[in-house]
Formats: structure tokens, sequence, C-alpha cells
């Protein structure tokens, strides 16, 4: 017989737990359980919660939407929507954290850190242009486009206008493949290409264009293409 959470012992509710022991202590389940609050008549909220992280990935959290959070029984869409907020809050701490974290650019890795949690698992491209001083410290981060990247659709007037706006000394290109897969396609070698021009022509100097995928990434500068 299905056993609710008021018949739990008290120092075993996940709220109470988290109380008296910290959120460390608590399992997964049992911290997503207090960010949706009630379970349903067939299962408690641990149950409930158990069958959310067996039913996705924690890839496919990071990124999930409400609409398919809805598909589980029991999950409407005001618990879906306090899944989602909680989860989109935790990943814009964590960015912010490592934005303090690395203020000084000085390898292709550290790009990467700085943006492998927000681009890994978008479902579409996003490309990125990270704005650097006479010391390689970073200025600003600017989207440049959203969508699926193509030579035509990165113009260096956009890709290159805050730079100038705001006398970047020095760029750094980043975007994702929402596949996973890092490898560089025709398209990304000759929108790296234009952009390097057009920084010569600007005196803002390209350090790099990186391609962010899910284990890893692929620098140009690395690379030796620029």
């Amino acid at each position: 017989m299905r056993k609710s959470i008021k018949e739990f012992d008290l120092e075993d509710r996940p709220r109470e737990k988290l109380i008296s022991n910290g959120a460390d202590s608590l399992s997964d389940e049992e911290l997503l359980a207090i960010i949706i609050g009630t379970g349903t008549r067939e299962k408690n909220v641990v149950e409930l919660s158990r069958e959310i992280l067996q039913t996705f990935s924690y890839e496919s959290l990071s990124d999930i939407e409400v609409s398919e959070l809805t598909k589980i029984k029991g999950i409407k869409s005001a618990k879906a929507s306090s899944i989602v907020a909680s989860l989109r809050f935790g990943q814009r701490i964590a960015q912010k954290t490592m934005e303090r974290k690395i203020i000084k650019i000085s390898s292709s890795e550290d790009i990467y850190n700085y943006l492998k949690n927000e681009l890994a698992d978008k479902k579409n491209e996003h490309f990125y242009a990270i704005l650097l001083d006479t010391k390689n410290v970073i200025i600003s981060k600017e989207v440049i486009s959203i969508g699926i990247l193509d030579a035509s659709l990165v113009h260096p007037r956009e890709a290159f206008k805050l730079a100038v706006k705001k006398s970047a000394k020095s760029i750094i290109f980043a975007h994702n493949h929402p596949s996973g897969d890092y490898t560089p396609s025709n398209d990304d070698f000759k929108t790296t290409q234009r952009l390097v021009q057009a920084g010569e022509i600007l005196d803002i100097e390209v350090l790099d264009h990186i391609i962010i995928g899910k284990d890893g990434y692929y620098s140009f500068k690395k690379e030796n293409f620029l």
C-alpha cells in the first residue's frame, strides 16, 4: 500500500530533513520532491520524483520544457513550471559563479569552461562573441545569433558592432553544435575565415573560435587554423 509523506517518520520527510541536516543530506529525488511539493493519490511526492529521474536523463533535464514534464502522470503545468524554473535558476547561478571565477582568458579551455554549462545542451545553435580588453580580461559576452549557423547568417558587421562600441582589443567567438558533435562544418570554416578577415580590417584580433559539443570542444586556434 502506498505510504504518504505524512506517514514518514518526521526525520525522513524531505523538507524536515533539509532543515535539520542540510541540503547535502538529501538524495536527488528528495530535493526534487521539495520542489514538486505534493504527490498524487497513486504516488507520494518522493515516488513521483523518482519517476521523473528515471524517465529523463540529467542531460535532458538541463534543458527540459514544461510540455515534456507534463507527459508524466501527476505532473501538471504548475509542478512542471516549478521544476523548470528551479533548474534554470540553478544554471544561472552556476554561470554567474563561473563568470566571477574566470576573469582572464589564457586558453581555449578557459572559454570552454566559461560557456559549457550554458551551451552544451542547447537544442539550437547559439553564436557568442566574448569581448576582451588589452589584458585578455572579459569585458562582456554577447549573443550574435540563435538558430542554424550558416556562413551568410553571421555577418561581420553584427559580430563586431559591440566590440567596436565597447573598445574591445580582441574577441573570441564560440557556438554550440546541438548534435553534440563538435567537429567543424564547412560553414564553420567559412564563417571563421570571414570573421578573422573582418577583425584584421577593424584592428580587433580574433583570438579563437571554439565549437562546444556535449563532451568537449574544437578550437580553431588550437588546430592552427587561426
